[in-house]
């Protein structure tokens, strides 16, 4: 099973350019709201009309602009499943499931998908009478008794707290990988599609930053914005000097690399937990000495925040609380940035 997906849209000042297509896998649509992850979903579920390109799942096209195809949503095969699950408050479990299953669903295949998502004796229960991993289980049920090709799920998890999301996250990754179907997952959250996603694709500003295996975009995100959304506190501008050096001003240090630096690149960042700390002012390479602006202390470890000048941006450095507070009594630390922690970044 395959999508392929090459569509424009444009909504006011906002113009949706997507391309990139998924096989049987979990595939997120990562980044932050309103870069267009929703309407993505949306326009192939056949809720939106994209203004031109198309959309083909398995062979069929269900949207094609030059050849005038659109399929209206009941003949797409495709399941949507919404950010508040959209379950019929007046009806029962049983009943809601029973809604994608056409005019005259068969009690006994009803049965089936009720012991599938482990809804037992809940079959007569109204949605208000769940909790959330209750009715998510009900709304996927309904979603996959309707014999979808595809499922989309548009942030199904952002509803819950975060004691309950852990919870229901492992049902979720549990019934997703039972079921054996593409899926494109739409979140903003990084820890999400780190835990149930293969493949990351990121959207910024209605466009595709980046397509990446899950730990090679963690790894390497390519992009300044796609490194920004994988969570690197640390991105600054760079300027390539040659093949193996590379400037950055606000951090006082020239990096003399191994690994040669790709032409375009402009940014550089380095995740918080990987730069290393000493007291010890002696110079040494990729380093360079910075001054101690201010500690934040967090829950479980605290944020150590340095400047290389009062002009230059700062660099944030996440350790254990007690390691923290040691060096934030040092107005001047000697701070290194190892190569394999360096991210080369273009714009």
């Amino acid at each position: 099973m395959a999508i392929e997906v090459a569509i424009k849209k444009k909504i006011g000042n906002f113009c949706l350019d997507v391309a990139f297509s998924a096989g049987e896998e979990m595939f997120a649509l990562l980044g932050a709201s309103g870069c267009g992850k929703s309407m993505t979903l949306k326009c192939i579920a056949g809720i939106e009309t994209p203004d031109e390109g198309k959309i083909i799942l398995n062979g069929r096209t269900l949207f094609d602009s030059e050849k005038k195809i659109n399929l209206i949503p009941q003949k797409r095969k495709v399941g949507y499943m919404f950010q508040d699950y959209a379950l019929f408050p007046n009806m029962t479990v049983e009943k809601n499931i029973m809604v994608g299953m056409g005019r005259k669903p068969q009690k006994e295949i009803v049965q089936d998908y009720i012991r599938r998502f482990r809804l037992e004796g809940l079959e007569h229960h109204l949605p208000r009478q769940l909790s959330g991993g209750q009715k998510q289980r009900v709304a996927l049920a309904r979603m996959m008794a309707s014999q979808p090709e595809i499922l989309l799920l548009d942030e199904p998890l952002s509803a819950l707290d975060s004691f309950l999301k852990w919870q229901v996250e492992e049902e979720l990754q549990d019934l997703l990988s039972e079921i054996g179907k593409t899926v494109l997952f739409v979140s903003h959250s990084r820890d999400e599609v780190y835990h149930l996603c293969d493949r990351i694709c990121v959207l910024d500003k209605g466009h595709i930053e980046t397509v990446q295996e899950k730990k090679e975009f963690f790894a390497n995100p390519v992009t300044r914005a796609a490194a920004r959304i994988s969570g690197c506190r640390n991105i600054v501008p760079a300027k390539r000097l040659s093949e193996h050096q590379l400037d950055v001003p606000d951090w006082g240090i020239c990096f003399k690399l191994e690994k040669e630096i790709p032409e375009n690149t402009t940014f550089v960042g380095v995740r918080a937990h990987y730069i290393d700390v000493s007291t010890d002012l002696a110079e040494a390479k990729n380093s360079s000495v910075m001054q101690t602006d201010r500690l934040l202390e967090q829950q479980f470890e605290s944020e150590l925040v340095l400047k290389y000048s009062t002009e230059t941006m700062s660099l944030r450095i996440l350790m254990d609380k007690e390691k923290a507070e040691q060096f934030a009594q040092h107005e001047q630390l000697r701070i290194t940035i190892p190569e394999h922690a360096l991210l080369l970044l273009h714009a």
